[in-house]
């Protein structure tokens, strides 16, 4: 809602990460993923459902002059202990092609499965496919000695982080250690039913290769899961048996 609003990247994650990395007191991170109650997927001029965080984004870059400018500030303000970036310097959208071949656009149809016939994502696509990263994104990838990716929605968090040119460029000449974490649980709609290779193989087929040399996947099961969710755990099974070389932790 605020990107149509106000014409800027995505802010959501990129205040996740602030939350996670702030150094400023509890209280203050916590405001950051604050989410007002009310209907996520509302009016578009409605307080219901947004969260915290991405208003003060918004109001940030528009102090400054500009979202990167926004990030840089929140980053000092919430005294981050690491740098984040955007992976992209354009404001890319996603759109999704079901198993059926039905293209879905809009992140609410498809994270709520709102489009008829059997619901679930084949392929994700980024538009504009002609992307690019920020020169702080390309240099952090070939200075880094390790890279993780994940844990998050497969198809609308992690893949379209990892399908931005630059860093598929940086990933396919990248000496260093690099880590996939697969989600904890599957997501409705997502990832029904996937297992370790499901994710792995997904990857492959969106980029033409895999670039992880290690995959985490969570074998604590212990914990019951909301049935209200309808979420269920990733089976926990070896990769290395499927052909990529690639080693399960």
């Amino acid at each position: 809602r605020l990107r149509r609003l106000y014409s800027i990247p995505p802010p959501g994650d990129l205040i996740n990460c602030l939350a996670a990395l702030s150094n400023a007191e509890p209280l203050l991170s916590q405001l950051l993923t604050y989410r007002f109650k009310g209907n996520r997927w509302g009016r578009l001029d409605s307080l219901a459902g947004q969260k915290l965080g991405n208003l003060l984004m918004v109001a940030m870059s528009e102090l400054t002059g500009s979202f990167k400018n926004g990030l840089k500030e929140m980053q000092r303000i919430f005294r981050s202990h690491g740098l984040i970036f955007p992976a992209t310097n354009e404001n890319v959208s996603i759109w999704a092609e079901t198993v059926e071949g039905r293209i879905v656009k809009g992140e609410e149809k498809i994270d709520l499965g709102k489009y008829p016939g059997k619901r679930e994502i084949k392929y994700v696509h980024l538009e504009p496919k002609n992307n690019s990263s920020p020169p702080e994104v390309k240099k952090a990838l070939a200075e880094a000695d390790l890279i993780i990716a994940g844990p998050g929605d497969l198809y609308t968090t992690t893949l379209p982080v990892l399908m931005v040119k630059d860093i598929q460029d940086s990933l396919k000449r990248t000496h260093a250690k690099t880590i996939f974490v697969i989600n904890i649980a599957n997501k409705p709609f997502e990832t029904p039913n996937y297992t370790p290779a499901d994710f792995v193989k997904a990857i492959k087929n969106h980029l033409g290769f895999f670039p992880f040399k290690h995959v985490i996947v969570n074998h604590n099961q212990k914990p019951e899961i909301p049935v209200s969710l309808k979420y269920k755990y990733v089976p926990f099974a070896p990769i290395s048996l499927y052909g990529y070389n690639t080693t399960v932790h």
